[in-house]
C-alpha cells in the first residue's frame, strides 16, 4: 500500500510538471514578445508619486509619435535606443517644468517583473526587456505597461494583442482567470531562478 502512494505522488507530481512545461513555454514565448515602460519615482510622497504619473503622461504622448508604426518588438527597442537621449531630455525637462530638480535616468533593461495584472490582461512573471525610467533616488512604487504591443499608448486600437500574439498566448494573457495556480507556479519558479 505504501509504495502504491508512492508511486501516486510521483505520478502526480510529474503529471503536474508536465503540463506545466507547455505552460512556461508560452510564457516565456510571451516574454520575448513584450516590451514593457517601467517608471520608478524619486519616493514614495504624495508629490514624489504625482510627479511620477505626469512624467509618464507626458512620456506616453511624447513616444506615441516613436513607437505607434511598430511591426515588432525588436524594431520597438531598436526605435527606443536610438531616442533614448531624447526622451530623457524630455523626462528631464518635464521634470523641472514641474518645479522639481531631481535627475532623470533612462535606460533599456531586462528586468524581472511578478505577475501583473493591467486592466482586461494579466502578463506572467518573467524577466522582460523594457525602457525603464528613474526619477532622482528610484526609491517610491513604480507604474509600468506595455509599449509593444502598444498597450498602453494613447494611440492604441485595441487589436494589438492580436497582431503580436498567437492565439494560446492571447489565451493566457485575457484569460488569466483559468491559469491562476499555474501563473503563481510561474512566479515561483522566476523567483528561484532570480535568486540562483
Amino acid at each position: 500500500m505504501k509504495l502504491f502512494f508512492k508511486s501516486l505522488c510521483c505520478a502526480l507530481a510529474i503529471s503536474c510538471l508536465l503540463s506545466m512545461t507547455g505552460f512556461c513555454g508560452a510564457c516565456n514565448d510571451i516574454e520575448n514578445q513584450v516590451f514593457r515602460l517601467h517608471i520608478l519615482a524619486n519616493s514614495d510622497s504624495a508629490d514624489d508619486q504625482s510627479l511620477k504619473l505626469k512624467v509618464r503622461d507626458g512620456i506616453l504622448d511624447y513616444t506615441q509619435k516613436i513607437f505607434k508604426d511598430c511591426k515588432n518588438k525588436e524594431q520597438s527597442m531598436m526605435l527606443a535606443e536610438r531616442n533614448l537621449e531624447n526622451i530623457e531630455n524630455y523626462a528631464q525637462s518635464l521634470i523641472y517644468e514641474y518645479g522639481y530638480n531631481y535627475n532623470v535616468n533612462v535606460y533599456i533593461t531586462k528586468m524581472p517583473f511578478s505577475t501583473r495584472t493591467y486592466q482586461e490582461f494579466k502578463l506572467p512573471a518573467g524577466k522582460y526587456d523594457a525602457l525603464r525610467v528613474v526619477i532622482g533616488k528610484g526609491e517610491g512604487h513604480n507604474w509600468w505597461c506595455v509599449l509593444y504591443p502598444a498597450l498602453c499608448l494613447p494611440s492604441a486600437e485595441g487589436n494589438e494583442l492580436n497582431k503580436a500574439m498567437n492565439d494560446k498566448e492571447r489565451d493566457i494573457v485575457t484569460e488569466s482567470d483559468k491559469y491562476e495556480i499555474k501563473f503563481k507556479f510561474v512566479e515561483i519558479f522566476e523567483g528561484l531562478c532570480s535568486w540562483f
